[in-house]
């Protein structure tokens, strides 16, 4: 084997030296961070939990996604949290999501463990399964609001449109076929390539989705009725990160 000329050894020392130093200085020195960036592990605890009301808790989820849409920097501790959540978890909204990747529910309302439900399904359907799962966060575990999270450029929402048959996806797809059939009073082209009807189609979705809500679980239905939830839709914007709330669902 041939010997490296002793300046490349003494080079790749010096290197490998300064990497490791660095690498210590950079493992020993504190991150700096302004106390305001920094979230306690007091998240939604029992009490807190009680204190909101369901129009305090939308606010709260509404300025949080302006917080995420801004960029703006926390930096929570997860693994005081993740260990201060293990006896109990009192989260104070539960959000039903589409199951697609590019929506990552917590980030979307600024969040982290302990504060919010999260259920997903492709196209943000009400299964009995998801209305349990509803139930349970509300009236079990008292989460204040329920939000309906549809999103642009849905691919659910376009295969619905183009009536896709194909294994399981076929049952899954088919609550949204209602929401395909009953858009109002859209006049352009009614396909899947027509960017505005997926968009009124997402937006009648939620809508119907919300309807079902209301409709097959007497549980939340009373629930909002005595005012103890808020049941609303909205939609994710896949560009922006906003969030934006639609109006009352009829």
């Amino acid at each position: 084997m041939h010997s490296l000329p002793k300046l490349r050894v003494v080079s790749c020392a010096l290197a490998l030296g300064f990497l490791f130093a660095s690498g210590a200085a950079r493992a020993e020195a504190p991150l700096s961070l302004e106390k305001e960036e920094v979230i306690v592990p007091q998240f939604m605890t029992g009490e807190r939990q009680a204190q909101l009301t369901p129009e305090a808790m939308l606010s709260k989820l509404k300025a949080r996604n302006n917080d995420f849409v801004k960029g703006n920097l926390t930096i929570r501790n997860t693994s005081k949290r993740i260990r201060k959540a293990a006896g109990g978890q009192h989260p104070g909204a539960v959000v039903l999501s589409c199951v697609d990747s590019r929506v990552p529910v917590e980030d979307v309302f600024h969040s982290g463990i302990g504060d919010l439900f999260v259920a997903r399904v492709a196209g943000n359907t009400a299964s009995p399964e998801i209305l349990g799962s509803l139930e349970f966060a509300c009236k079990v575990s008292g989460a204040k609001v329920v939000v309906v999270l549809g999103h642009n450029n849905c691919g659910a929402i376009r295969s619905a449109i183009d009536d896709v048959k194909l294994g399981n996806i076929t049952a899954t797809l088919r609550p949204i076929r209602t929401a395909v059939e009953k858009v109002p009073g859209f006049e352009g082209a009614r396909k899947s390539g027509n960017p505005e009807f997926v968009e009124a189609v997402c937006h009648e979705n939620i809508r119907n989705v919300i309807r079902e809500i209301r409709k097959n679980s007497p549980v939340l239905q009373e629930m909002e009725s005595e005012g103890k939830i808020l049941i609303v839709g909205a939609e994710y914007d896949l560009d922006s990160g906003a969030v934006e709330f639609l109006g009352e669902a009829k």
